[in-house]
C-alpha cells in the first residue's frame, strides 16, 4: 500500500513515518516542508507545503498514494490565538487542498483532528457529541473536520485528546517535556488535574 505522511517532522508524524517504514507491505512518501529530521528504514522524501494549493495537486497527482495520513497542522493553542491568520491557512485551508485532490484521485484522506472542537464541560464523549469550540485552535479544526466530512472520496477523522512522547532530537515540544523543564526551571505550573 502507497501512503503519504504530511508532517513528517511533526511529534506524531515522526512516529508514524518510523513506524510505517518498518512495514514491508508499506510503500511510504514521507513529507515535509523541509528535508526529513530522521532517517527511515525504507520510503522516500518529498517536499511538500500542504497550505501551497499547486504543490499539493502536483505531488499528489505525482505520487498517487493509496491513502494519506494528515498529521501536518498547526497546534500550538496560544500561538494559534495571536496568529489567526496562519492557523486558518494551516489546520483549514490546506485540508481543503488534499481534500479536493483526494477526491481527485480517489485517495482515502486520514485527517488528524482534536478534543479541542467540543468545550470540556462533559465526558467522556461519543463520535456524535455535539462540538463546541472555545478556541480558535479548535474552531480550525472542527472547520477542517467539516471540509473532510463533505469528501465523496473515502475518509477517516481521528481526534487525539493530548499527544506526547519524545522525538530524537528532541526537537518537538510536547506536554511531558514541558512539564519537565518547568519543574527543572522551579516553575510553577498549571494543569488540569482530572
Amino acid at each position: 500500500m502507497k501512503i503519504l505522511v504530511t508532517g513528517a517532522n511533526g511529534l506524531l508524524g515522526q512516529k508514524l513515518t518510523a513506524l510505517l517504514s518498518e512495514q514491508p507491505s508499506v510503500t511510504l512518501i514521507a513529507t515535509a516542508r523541509e528535508g526529513i529530521r530522521n532517517p527511515m528504514k525504507s520510503g522516500s522524501f518529498q517536499s511538500l507545503d500542504v497550505t501551497n494549493e499547486d504543490q499539493v495537486n502536483q505531488v499528489v497527482a505525482s505520487i498517487l498514494p493509496q491513502v494519506i495520513i494528515h498529521t501536518a497542522a498547526m497546534t500550538q493553542v496560544d500561538q494559534c490565538e495571536t496568529e489567526r491568520y496562519l492557523c486558518w491557512l494551516s489546520n483549514v485551508t490546506a485540508v481543503g487542498y488534499l481534500a479536493q485532490a483526494s477526491e481527485k484521485h480517489s485517495v482515502h484522506l486520514i485527517h488528524l483532528s482534536t478534543d479541542f472542537i467540543f468545550d470540556g464541560t462533559f465526558g467522556p464523549l461519543e463520535e456524535t457529541a455535539v462540538p463546541n469550540p472555545l478556541s480558535h485552535y479548535g474552531r480550525s479544526k472542527l472547520a477542517s473536520e467539516e471540509i473532510v466530512q463533505k469528501m465523496d472520496s473515502p475518509w477517516t477523522i481521528l481526534r487525539t485528546v493530548l499527544v506526547y512522547g519524545v522525538v530524537p532530537d528532541l526537537s518537538r515540544s510536547n506536554i511531558v517535556l514541558w512539564v519537565k523543564k518547568s519543574l527543572e526551571d522551579g516553575k510553577t505550573i498549571k494543569v488540569v488535574n482530572d
